[in-house]
């Protein structure tokens, strides 16, 4: 009941205009913590773990564009080598500001897709570099209130259409045997952007750098990105995941460190995969030993030369063991049997090769299915956990139905242009994203580092995603996902061995602030959510709507003011007397008519009805104008 209260709070003053008005009203102390002051942070969890109310300021104005875990400030004090100081380097929790992020004035709601894809409001990311400097190749430009993108890049400046046109001629990029790809240094993203018109799903990423923001222009554009830098760390994701890797002029030093870099990437390829350099070294004036090397641990590794076509290479991983016992011209060695290829964070690289068969079951493109059979159909890698199969099956089925009611029944906005970038906290197989994989949006599945390796098992249905620990910062710009969608968010931050938490949820609630679009949704299924009420307020001449829709626990359906006020729910769980009383004392308004929900979460499910609840939270657009 303690708990359920805290987190009830917690989202009542991050999520709604109740934290404005309760520090307008004087009715509670406003604590500043934009100075990180360790004292000051402890305060104001003290004062919301005792039951107070404090409201949560929001940031200074200079933090619109902060990344806890990638601030050049604090990295430029680290080591240079192999880029360590431009990977994630997160600050002790003490050192966290806790406050909310504000947008730059003159924040617009983010233009829908597919508009976004060539479109976006130059106010909300107002950074002209790129543009300046990239302009002539296609990249983007400044047009009026708009950046514009006519979907060029380096190495393809009349545009990634074309540039995909040539790539079909060796690739069979179309008829759904490339499903998933990873797009390394990916400027604005314009290639994974135009690679969806075929129904691949690209993850692309580059690091913070100088060309500031590209990775949240292609967020802003609909597009899935990510903020990561190929250091002395493996990237977070599964081994033999992406049917297509492509580098255009990453300058990623693939040959260095004993070819360390070059192993990484065929650590993620697909036995069967293809690999795709466009730039330096490949034919490039004065870098003949770099491109030399190049093609020697691609020999050493077995790697199928499908074409050189001017400055573009594109190599097909052999699908089988390595022939490094035949044909180890540079001394590379496997990697031990005992070696788990898909323990990915904060992983130092391996200068060795990853075993396929250090991976149960058939990762090869040929031997999965092709898009869109993949989907619904379980991978060998369910075998991660017990009756993987089995399971598999009963969370994609409980989760169409799920998906269902989200839609008919709560009205969320899934399905529609209001919905592009979403993020799955907590993915586990998938089911969530896979339910809506015909929707014109995308799905970020987050794997928690701590909780059995189900990520591989995403990527084998055609999914993307990444691993991630919660009690950090995820490594994404403010303002980047339109739905946040997350089961049990307890367990992740709970010590599985333990059971003890091992940060505190105000953080990552925070942060789920921190990357929620205004207007934006969370969506929370969990075991103590009681209550149903809308608010209406004015700030800054704008009229806003915050709701909170939460059903009840219990298989009698859905929550109405008669069954609330007859006490039908409060005599089970005692956390719904708690939740009523909490309401009425914030005089929230007035109950609303929910929806019954029986047959939606049978009792066939795995997670059984009456442990579980759901919240829907929507953000107003009060939150667009909070810094003024």
């Amino acid at each position: 009941m303690f708990l359920f209260a805290i987190v009830l709070l917690f989202f009542l003053l991050i999520f709604t205009s109740l934290g404005d008005s309760l520090a307008a009203t004087g009715a509670q102390a406003l604590i500043r913590s934009n100075s990180a002051d360790p004292n000051q942070r402890r305060g104001l969890v003290a004062l919301i773990e005792s039951g107070k109310h404090p409201a949560i300021e929001s940031c200074a104005e200079n933090t619109v564009d902060y990344l806890p875990c990638e601030d050049p400030i604090r990295n430029s004090q680290l080591s240079r080598e192999m880029n360590f100081y431009r990977e994630r380097h997160c600050p002790p929790v003490d050192e966290t500001p806790l406050c909310l992020i504000p947008p730059p004035r003159g924040y617009h709601v983010p233009i829908q897709w597919p508009e976004s894809l060539h479109k976006i409001w130059h106010e909300n990311m107002p950074y002209n570099k790129i543009a300046d400097r990239k302009g002539h190749q296609g990249w983007m430009k400044k047009d009026g209130p708009y950046f514009i993108f006519p979907g060029g890049g380096t190495m393809f400046p009349d545009g990634a259409t074309q540039y995909i046109a040539k790539l079909k001629q060796y690739i069979p990029i179309s008829g759904g045997a490339i499903r998933t790809a990873l797009d390394m240094g990916c400027g604005v993203a314009s290639f994974g952007g135009h690679l969806l018109e075929e129904d691949i799903l690209t993850l692309s990423f580059a690091p913070r750098d100088s060309h500031k923001s590209q990775i949240q222009f292609a967020l802003e554009r609909g597009i899935p990105a990510f903020v990561l830098m190929l250091g002395t760390r493996v990237l977070p994701f599964p081994a033999f995941s992406f049917d297509l890797i492509h580098c255009s002029r990453c300058l990623i030093p693939f040959t260095a460190y004993n070819a360390t870099y070059f192993m990484e990437v065929d650590r993620l390829l697909r036995p069967g995969g293809y690999l795709v350099i466009s730039g330096p070294p490949v034919q490039w004036a004065k870098q003949d030993k770099e491109w030399a090397d190049l093609q020697a641990v691609a020999r050493a590794l077995c790697y199928e030369l499908i074409v050189v076509d001017g400055n573009t290479v594109i190599w097909k991983k052999p699908v089988g063991e390595s022939c490094l016992q035949t044909q180890n011209e540079l001394g590379l060695q496997l990697c031990d049997e005992s070696d788990d290829p898909s323990s990915a964070w904060y992983v130092e690289l391996k200068r060795c090769v990853r075993q396929t068969s250090a991976v149960k079951g058939e990762t090869a493109i040929g031997a999965i299915p092709k898009w869109p059979q993949r989907l619904k159909q379980a991978p060998s890698r369910t075998s991660v956990i017990k009756s993987g199969n089995d399971v598999f099956d009963a969370d994609t089925r409980r989760w169409e139905r799920r998906i269902l009611y989200y839609k008919n029944s709560l009205n969320l906005k899934l399905g529609t242009p209001a919905v592009r970038n979403v993020m799955d906290m907590n993915a586990f197989f998938g089911g969530f994203a896979a339910a809506l994989a015909s929707d014109p949006l995308w799905v970020m599945n987050v794997v928690a580092d701590h909780k059995p390796s189900t990520l591989g098992v995403i990527y084998d249905r055609g999914l993307i995603g990444a691993y991630h620990d919660w009690c950090e910062p995820f490594s994404s710009y403010p303002r980047t996902y339109d739905f946040i969608h997350v089961v049990a968010i307890e367990s992740l931050i709970k010590d599985p061995v333990t059971g003890n938490s091992r940060c505190n949820l105000l953080d990552v609630l925070v942060e789920m602030d921190r990357l929620l679009r205004p207007e934006g949704t969370v969506v929370w299924f969990s075991d103590f959510l009681v209550l149903c009420t809308q608010t209406q307020k004015k700030q800054i001449m704008h009229k806003v709507s915050t709701w909170i829709s939460i059903i009840l626990r219990g298989q009698v359906g859905g929550l109405t003011a008669e069954r609330l006020e007859s006490g039908l729910y409060s005599r089970s769980h005692p956390e719904n007397q708690m939740a009523v009383a909490l309401w009425k004392q914030l005089g929230l308004g007035e109950i609303e008519m929910l929806p019954d929900r029986r047959g939606v979460f049978g009792s066939s499910d795995l997670i059984k009805a009456p442990d579980h609840g759901l919240l829907v939270v929507h953000r107003g657009q009060s939150l667009v104008n909070r810094n003024l």
